[in-house]
């Protein structure tokens, strides 16, 4: 249950960080809301995870997920650059982030 509630908060950091890119000095009203809501469930779904998951575990695929999910919505949907070298390396964090989850058993 645990890693559950750690990838559904790393989903809500992508939408936090996507949100941000419209809230407009958080006077953009609708996105700030959905920036605060994004954030404070995904910290409280990390902080959740963190009792069953080791810390800097929970915080390193925590971030992965950010990390990778925000890339990827930047490509997808606002058309970021989707280079060779850029997706090749989105694959290893992901990688990276099933690695440390197998390694965690």
């Amino acid at each position: 249950m645990a890693w559950l509630l750690l990838i559904v908060g790393g989903l809500f950091e992508v939408g936090f960080t996507t949100c941000l890119r419209f809230v407009e000095g958080f006077r953009n009203l609708p996105w700030t809301l959905g920036f605060l809501a994004s954030v404070t469930l995904s910290m409280g779904l990390l902080e959740a995870a963190s009792r069953t998951i080791p810390m800097g575990t929970a915080y390193a695929v925590w971030g992965g997920i950010g990390a990778a999910g925000t890339v990827i919505v930047g490509i997808w949907f606002f058309g970021e650059p989707a280079g060779s070298l850029r997706l090749l390396l989105l694959l290893a964090l992901i990688g990276c982030i099933v690695g440390l989850r197998l390694a965690a058993t």
